[in-house]
């Protein structure tokens, strides 16, 4: 099974900027116009999944609440370190999870549209010790 997260969002090039330069996907593909669509595609090659991020004339209107996440697990804490200090070098705001368990296992951050994304170290740790 292959999985795509899609999105329709107001912002493209910066969701694009975001998980591109800063979270360090790739854009995998992309298309504009397609029945009046613009998308991009954003991941990594040769992995069963992508984001979808899409904009038109309509515009987005998000509804999400404070425990709706993405969790991102580095492979390694290489990795892991890597991303933290681009979401640093980059003035990302680390912020409080709701659920008290994304504080103490990760860090919290929000895309340009106000999603909720949270950075955790715990499978690179694991990845580690084995």
């Amino acid at each position: 099974m292959f999985l795509r997260v899609a999105r329709h969002t107001n912002n493209l090039e910066k969701i694009e900027d975001f998980y591109v330069n800063i979270l360090g996907f790739e854009r995998l593909g992309g298309f504009e116009k397609h029945n009046n669509y613009d998308g991009i595609f954003i991941g990594k090659p040769g992995l069963d999944w992508h984001f979808e991020f899409t904009k038109s004339e309509l515009e987005a209107k998000h509804t999400f609440d404070e425990d709706d996440i993405i969790v991102l697990y580095p492979k390694t804490m290489s990795n892991y370190n890597e991303l933290i200090h681009s979401l640093t070098r980059s003035n990302i705001e680390v912020i409080q999870a709701l659920n008290p368990y994304w504080n103490e296992n990760g860090k919290m951050i929000q895309d340009p549209d106000g999603y909720r994304i949270v950075v955790s170290s715990l499978k690179a740790i694991i990845n580690e010790i084995e």
